[in-house]
């Protein structure tokens, strides 16, 4: 992939009004698009992983974000520990390298004393910064316990993200937000 698939159109894709189905499997379907931009297939291997998960599942038992980061987790979205820095900017780096970018964090992510002098919320920023330049937003969301997690989508789709998590109930924060 490269940033001239910045073309896919994740709004023709889940228009809720047009096809009137809301319902949460709809919604995760939509979130997968924009977590995967420019890649359909990615996000239909994902919904099928979704789909599978839940299959025998009682639907009131089901917490899709938990879902959702298994099934996206190191292929379009991240959960990593919060004091581990090393895999944060591995992760970054991964999901940045679809589009064939790479983020430049301001010192060698390779050297332990990178590492001893930053923290989570550094990296972000830097990150978000560097996507942002590229028309992609670093986004964190909420863990339930002392991780970071997160996922990468184009700018344009912003709203729609958000309203999609809130829909989800995900909260979810710019990256350059972290703190």
């Amino acid at each position: 992939m490269n940033s001239s698939d910045n073309d896919f159109d994740s709004e023709d894709n889940f228009d809720e009004n047009e096809n009137g189905d809301d319902s949460v499997e709809a919604r995760v379907w939509q979130l997968l698009l924009l977590v995967n931009p420019g890649d359909e297939e990615m996000a239909l291997q994902q919904f099928a992983d979704y789909r599978d998960a839940i299959a025998h599942v009682d639907e009131n038992d089901v917490e899709p974000i938990e879902v959702i980061r298994r099934v996206i987790d190191w292929r379009s979205g991240f959960l990593v520990g919060a004091l581990d820095t090393h895999a944060l900017v591995q992760s970054i780096d991964e999901l940045s390298s679809r589009w064939n970018i790479s983020i430049d964090w301001g010192g060698d992510p390779d050297d332990d004393d990178f590492h001893a002098d930053i923290d989570a919320a550094s990296l972000f920023a830097t990150a978000y910064d560097r996507l942002a330049e590229h028309g992609y937003t670093l986004w964190s969301m909420e863990t339930g316990d002392d991780g970071y997690a997160g996922w990468i989508t184009l700018t344009r789709d912003n709203e729609h993200l958000r309203e999609l998590a809130t829909a989800l109930g995900i909260n979810l924060r710019l990256g350059s937000e972290v703190t």
